[in-house]
């Protein structure tokens, strides 16, 4: 298995601190979240110049850039277009960086849209962007996230896209805070596209977050039907405005997580 964790662990790290504060506790990668005002600097914005510096750092700290978090949304009708025109332009930041993946959102559905309609619509959104992202290496994955926590609506798009560079983000809390959909059956549905995961623990119905295994979040299970299928994506920790301080939660995710995988793989061999 490999970890990384979001920036909003700490945001106001630069892209050098958020690399060695990685390397520091044992991670594999980081994950930028993008137009959030985090000092890392891994942004659209940045040029051709800071791109190549940004790759050459993530190589020589020996940190993966596993995902670049974005904000796109399509479900709205009104948006769409202008939020197509954005994911390329994540597209190629991704790919300019050396990250493989990035993340997007289907989007909260207009007032009166259905979900019927809303499923054509981001299907078509992330369709046109696919040939690009194959081409530039890089798999966008849509989130079980706002108007798409059940996990068989995010099947449903991904079924229509039928596309190998567009895929699953597996936000393992949402399905089950939302929908209280058990963490096999979230599994089962998504199992063909999980190409990232996000991991964060809580009680079902609340978005405060709690230390992993303190939650109703069985991340213990997630871990373990994951070492079922050739997973090559990060489990990736977001932690959002959590007021445990970084150097605090960072290293106790990571060492809960490492000790499920470890039991899994021990059971597994038994």
């Amino acid at each position: 298995m490999k970890y990384s964790f979001m920036s909003f662990s700490c945001p106001q790290l630069t892209f050098i601190e958020l690399l060695a504060t990685a390397k520091r506790f044992g991670y594999d990668g980081v994950e930028p979240r993008i137009d959030a005002e985090h000092q890392h600097g891994v942004e659209t914005a940045a040029s051709a110049a800071q791109r190549k510096e940004i790759k050459k750092l993530s190589y020589t700290h020996g940190i993966a850039l596993a995902c670049i978090a974005t904000s796109c949304v399509y479900a709205d009708p009104e948006i769409t277009r202008q939020n197509v025109e954005y994911t390329l332009k994540c597209i190629d930041l991704a790919a300019d960086v050396g990250a493989e993946r990035i993340r997007v959102f289907g989007g909260t559905l207009a007032k009166g849209q259905k979900h019927s309609d809303a499923v054509k619509i981001v299907a078509d959104a992330l369709r046109s962007v696919a040939e690009h992202a194959l081409a530039r290496g890089v798999t966008v994955c849509m989130e079980t996230h706002d108007s798409w926590c059940r996990p068989a609506d995010v099947a449903a798009v991904l079924h229509r896209v039928n596309h190998p560079a567009v895929a699953a983000n597996w936000d393992i809390m949402h399905p089950v805070r939302v929908h209280q959909t058990p963490i096999d059956e979230a599994f089962n549905t998504l199992k063909p596209w999980i190409r990232h995961l996000h991991v964060h623990d809580g009680k079902p119905g609340s978005t405060d977050l709690m230390p992993i295994g303190q939650g109703g979040i069985d991340h213990e299970r997630a871990v373990e039907l994951l070492l079922t299928i050739p997973y090559q994506g990060y489990l990736s920790g977001e932690w959002i405005s959590w007021s445990i301080p970084y150097e605090e939660h960072l290293p106790r995710e990571l060492a809960t997580l490492k000790s499920y995988e470890r039991a899994a793989a021990d059971a597994a061999t038994r």
